[in-house]
């Protein structure tokens, strides 16, 4: 077993979701059954306390320009995005997906945090 990247003489009970890096029993946080390092759990509250993606606007984008995966870029999802992009939103089913999704509150942005509702 590796050792905690902080403390180099603990044995890690497992690797951060967020880094990668594997943590002793002091330095994990655990979250919905993921484990967390502090770092990467602070980056976390963090950027809950910034808030999130604006749901009505990635609704709007995703009405309006769902075909084009545009909704996706916005909630920080490059890769689908593209995939949507050259499919026309999955000849329009993937986009219409989405809509239902974001509309009743599911979509969720590249961290996994849900869209916020302002």
């Amino acid at each position: 077993m590796l050792n905690c990247y902080v403390h180099s003489d603990r044995e890690s009970v497992g690797a951060c979701v967020g880094c990668g890096k594997f943590i002793c029993q002091e330095c994990c946080t655990e979250v919905n059954g993921k484990v967390y390092c502090k770092s990467c759990i602070q980056n976390k509250l963090n950027e809950q306390e910034e808030g999130g993606k604006d749901w009505l606007l990635a609704l709007l984008l995703s009405i309006f320009l769902g075909g084009l995966g545009i909704h996706r870029f916005y909630v920080g999802k490059i890769g689908t995005g593209i995939l949507q992009l050259i499919t026309f939103g999955g000849c329009g089913i993937w986009a219409l997906i989405d809509i239902i999704l974001i509309a009743t509150g599911k979509f969720t942005d590249s961290n996994g945090n849900l869209l916020q509702k302002r």
